[in-house]
């Protein structure tokens, strides 16, 4: 099948099968390999990817899902070759240790500060529920205060 969406900003038409989850058509058609694979049934947050600006978990949403939608991936947050603010409070806050889980903790939390500039720390609960197995929770709710308190 034929699906045609945008992907980071551009337009593309693809022809996959149309039960294939988006996080393998990112991976194996795409060779956007930044979104990972972490649980296979959307518990984990590392395949968490922005459809239509929402976080949203890929690894079980099929491709026919994002036809005519858009996408946007870890790949696509930066602009013009910067780091995307959340990227560079991830950096300054030092939050990744082995960095496996943070494509998609980074994707949530951009989502979360879209919508609400100053969440309060049970917003950041609610949005941020992807699982990290190094314990970086500290570290990711102090690079969200650190952009709240920059609006």
């Amino acid at each position: 099948m034929r699906i045609d969406f945008q992907i980071n900003g551009d337009d593309i038409s693809i022809e996959v099968d149309p039960a294939k989850p988006l996080l393998w058509v990112l991976r194996e058609d795409l060779g956007l390999t930044g979104t990972k694979y972490g649980c296979g049934v959307a518990a984990c947050g590392a395949c968490t990817v922005h459809l239509d600006g929402e976080a949203k978990r890929c690894c079980v949403l099929p491709a026919e899902a994002v036809a005519g939608r858009a996408v946007t991936t870890i790949e696509g947050l930066a602009a013009k070759g910067e780091p995307h603010r959340v990227q560079q409070a991830w950096i300054d806050a030092r939050v990744p240790q082995c960095g496996y889980c943070q494509s998609g903790m980074i994707m949530a939390a951009a989502s979360l500060l879209a919508k609400t500039a100053n969440p309060t720390d049970a917003e950041i609960d609610a949005a941020i529920t992807n699982i990290c197995r190094c314990g970086t929770y500290p570290r990711v709710r102090a690079a969200i205060r650190a952009l709240s308190e920059a609006v």
